[in-house]
């Protein structure tokens, strides 16, 4: 293949193929390759099986994103089969699953990668979104000093940060939090660098929306706050993967080639209640 057609091709990485980044991976993909990197390889094939029997283009990677090597080998591998230009950074785990310690390697450190590395190699004219969550609105705004280390803290020396440590944060409820924030301001600082290439990076923070990981929370330990959330919200119910998918796919659109650095809050009007003080925090 000449590098003439190679860079003419699209390409598309998925990152976290699970419900939310297969629904935004068939809004957008059609036309482009479809990269999908998760750390769960056979999810991934098997992912990459049903999107190739609705007639996607797909290739799959297995990536750690909490492994900055692993990442970084991610996006040359992107660049190298064309242009890069659109990324979807959905992968994660919720408190229910996971400790403090991986909640931090993977939804704060590894997103911080996933920014770092695809501003060298995203396309002119690209563009990017992260999945974070309503959770990073649920604690903040946290005090002017934290949210600037969180925003502007080198990557590799985000962990080491004195509020970030296991014992200073107490639960995976407040690490998963806290990590969805610094979702948030990541996007922020990282929509200089990508704009120096010409692209865009934005956020997402979904509410409670029907997938696997939300059942597992919803069966979890804080069931009865859910059901609560659920009863107090504005939009009386929970969400879908496709919902999530419609904003995302609006966010790495043409149509706003203006916004970058953006947290678009979609969570049915939990978050208000929570500042209006019908809801408390779990």
């Amino acid at each position: 293949m000449s590098s003439e057609h190679r860079a003419a091709k699209e390409i598309v990485v998925v990152i976290g193929p699970g419900s939310i980044g297969l629904a935004i991976a068939r809004r957008v993909g059609t036309g482009r390759t479809l990269l999908l990197a998760g750390h769960d390889e056979k999810a991934s094939q098997a992912a990459a099986g049903q999107l190739r029997g609705e007639g996607y283009e797909v290739a799959v990677r297995t990536t750690d994103i909490s492994d900055p090597a692993q990442v970084e080998a991610l996006a040359a591998a992107a660049a190298e089969m064309g242009a890069v230009t659109q990324v979807i950074q959905a992968a994660g785990v919720s408190p229910t699953q996971a400790t403090i310690e991986r909640l931090l390697h993977v939804d704060l450190l590894g997103t911080a990668y996933v920014l770092d590395a695809f501003a060298r190699v995203i396309a002119p004219g690209g563009a990017g979104i992260v999945v974070a969550s309503m959770a990073g609105h649920r604690e903040s705004p946290y005090t002017r000093e934290i949210e600037h280390a969180l925003a502007t803290t080198e990557t590799s020396q985000l962990l080491a940060l004195p509020f970030l440590q296991p014992d200073q944060i107490g639960s995976s409820v407040h690490a998963y939090a806290l990590s969805k924030r610094a979702n948030s301001l990541r996007v922020q600082t990282a929509a200089a660098a990508w704009g120096k290439r010409g692209a865009r990076v934005n956020a997402v923070s979904p509410g409670v929306i029907i997938t696997p990981l939300a059942l597992d929370e919803l069966s979890g330990p804080r069931r009865e706050w859910f059901e609560t959330v659920r009863e107090v919200s504005a939009a009386k119910r929970f969400g879908t993967s496709e919902e999530v998918a419609a904003a995302a796919a609006f966010l790495l659109g043409r149509e706003a080639g203006f916004i970058t650095g953006a947290d678009l809050l979609m969570d049915g009007g939990v978050t208000a209640a929570l500042r209006a003080g019908e809801l408390t925090t779990p």
